[in-house]
């Protein structure tokens, strides 16, 4: 540990700790343009500048390490002239035009500096040359005119997604901002993720379907979990008169710190689909607006003297439904039970748990080797697949097994290719290359899915692999909750056949149509759903339920983490919560059920 001084304030700090940093420590604010926490340092917009006691310059604070007894000052009339100085070249660079910003008003980090230093004006002209404005990806616009050079996107790509799209072209005054090697971002490998707009200080990056929807100041935020996947993402959910504004990733989350897919960060803002907002009952062949009592006792009426029901259940819903599920239909009325999963009913056993050897995302982000087997993982699980490539620059090695194109495989050491995976996992260490960097590996983590999850022999074959090299497993199963299903033994597959009674907890998932016509031959189906679709058209009983951003509850991501999910909007009238409405039906049943989850999954 080091003692350093700033501003009369005595602090200590590890050896290598930037004077920003032991400044923010000792509480005291250096304003920054170019630096992010999540970023390593860059030293570019010179905004941090700050006098240190026997150096002949100012000094930028974000890049320079402290030293034993140093003293800082942050705030004096050299340094103060010199941040002006800076800002007012930053403004003359580019066509800041504040009044039509999306941004201004409080949300721009150089504005607000601006006014922090007293500015009112632009002390220097600006450069009136026009900069093109790039619209062409579906999610997100560059302003090339308010581009202040900071590099935070170029670095949050690179560093934390691993996917190196964005960079700048030219030199000095014609430095810009690209994708690849100059073309269009919608034309390019960005995946659409949205990092870069996060981490933007300005309104360069643009959230299309958010711009102008409202200040920092003006909207609330929620803090909950993305149900898109089981990687279990922390959000921080923005409204504005219970209207979804703009969606980011939340930087203090255990599982994807601030990182987000284009599927939890601008999907839900496309959201279109027609609500179901009366329950409804078939009589005399038609669907008809009926009472909640109505729907209750229509099921009631039917499933109480069946003995073939099936009952499938959607794992975007929180554990608190599922566990009432299971004690309604696996336990209460003998029912083969599973989930709705990508069209079909197959889902996972906890195979890296059972072989003592599950592992982390922390393990993924400390590997040597990361082996991928049987899922595209740039596709499903993508902020798992960012852990992966973002140490592939720092010598971390990569294996991919798959049947068809892996994303992952431009990136990978050692492609294999195999249409029985099994075969393709016993050719592993046939590989000379991939054998000898799983024996020079100290750790190994192999990731797994999709058919090699549900596989027995592919099973068999992982687990012997993992013990081999001492490797850990990370199961990626499908669906927010899926590791959670897979305790309460929601697993298996389970068609229509044979069935005279089916009960399908949707909520707001769209079933496919495999799964739709699975069941289309039962005698009697009821849909608890958030949305019209043709699988509710088909029911005989449709219960109106509230969508993933309006409930409460909890998930359990592959990880094994448990995280809360908020409402970040109230639901419209006529919807009800989806453990609600099981509850009722559990109650018109005759069965009682309890709530207490957390003795079954822990």
């Amino acid at each position: 540990m080091v003692t350093v001084t700033i501003d009369d304030k005595k602090v200590e700090v590890p050896a290598g700790t930037t004077v920003l940093n032991a400044a923010r420590k000792a509480g005291v604010e250096i304003p920054t343009l170019c630096d992010h926490p999540q970023l390593t340092p860059y030293g570019g917009c010179r905004l941090c500048l700050v006098e240190v006691e026997g150096a002949r310059t100012l000094q930028p604070s974000c890049t320079m390490p402290v030293a034993d007894n140093m003293v800082v000052h942050t705030d004096s009339a050299k340094i103060r002239e010199a941040r002006k100085f800076v800002l007012s070249m930053i403004f003359s660079e580019r066509n800041h035009f504040c009044p039509y910003c999306q941004v201004s008003g409080g949300d721009c980090e150089l504005q607000n500096a601006a006014y922090a230093e007293g500015m009112t004006h632009w002390p220097l002209q600006p450069n009136w040359q026009p900069y093109p404005v790039d619209a062409s990806h579906p999610f997100i616009i560059i302003e090339h005119n308010r581009c202040i050079l900071c590099r935070r996107c170029v670095r949050a790509c690179g560093e934390l997604v691993g996917n190196f799209t964005l960079g700048i072209e030219e030199r000095g005054a014609n430095s810009k901002l690209i994708a690849d090697l100059g073309t269009p971002l919608g034309e390019s490998t960005c995946i659409g993720c949205g990092t870069c707009v996060q981490v933007c200080p300005t309104g360069a990056m643009i959230d299309r379907w958010s711009a102008y929807q409202g200040k920092e100041t003006e909207v609330d935020t929620i803090k909950t979990t993305c149900a898109g996947c089981s990687v279990g993402c922390g959000l921080d959910v923005l409204t504005r008169d219970n209207r979804l504004v703009r969606i980011e990733g939340d930087w203090e989350a255990e599982a994807n710190h601030g990182l987000l897919c284009e599927v939890g960060r601008f999907l839900p803002m496309e959201e279109n689909r027609e609500r179901v907002l009366t329950p409804m009952v078939r009589k005399d062949g038609n669907l008809k607006a009926a009472t909640w009592d109505e729907a209750y006792q229509a099921i009631a009426a039917k499933l109480g003297d069946k003995k073939a029901i099936a009952a499938f259940i959607s794992t975007r819903l929180p554990i608190e439904s599922m566990y009432l599920f299971k004690q309604i239909f696996t336990d209460g009325l003998n029912a083969k039970t599973t989930t709705i999963v990508n069209g079909n009913s197959k889902q996972s056993a906890n195979l890296a748990a059972e072989a003592s050897v599950a592992a982390s995302y922390e393990d993924v982000k400390n590997a040597h080797c990361v082996v991928v087997i049987g899922e595209d993982i740039t596709k499903d699980h993508q902020v798992v697949s960012f852990l992966v490539k973002r140490n592939l620059p720092t010598g971390s090695k990569l294996i991919t097994v798959s049947k068809g194109e892996d994303g992952l495989d431009h990136f990978a050491n050692v492609v294999i290719k195999s249409d029985k995976l099994c075969e393709g996992i016993q050719n592993i260490e046939k590989q000379p290359k991939a054998a000898e960097i799983l024996k020079a590996s100290e750790a190994t983590v192999i990731i797994f899915g999709g058919h090699a999850a549900e596989c027995s022999e592919c099973s068999k074959v992982l687990i012997e692999l993992a013990k081999k090299y001492n490797a850990k497993l990370l199961n990626t199963y499908d669906g927010a909750n899926g590791k959670a299903a897979s305790k309460l033994g929601l697993v298996g597959t389970v068609d229509g056949n044979g069935v005279d009674a089916a009960y399908v907890a949707l909520g707001d998932e769209e079933a496919s149509q495999t799964f739709i016509k699975s069941i289309e031959k039962v005698p009697f189906v009821v849909v608890q759903s958030s949305y019209a679709s043709s699988l509710t058209s088909k029911a005989d009983v449709v219960l109106p339920s509230f969508t993933w951003l309006e409930q409460e509850g909890h998930y359990m991501n592959m990880d094994g983490k448990l995280s809360s999910a908020k409402a970040a909007l109230k639901a419209p009238e006529g919807a009800a919560c989806n453990a609600g409405i099981l509850k009722n039906v559990a109650g018109k049943l005759g069965l009682k059920v309890s709530e207490d989850w957390q003795a079954v999954i822990h």
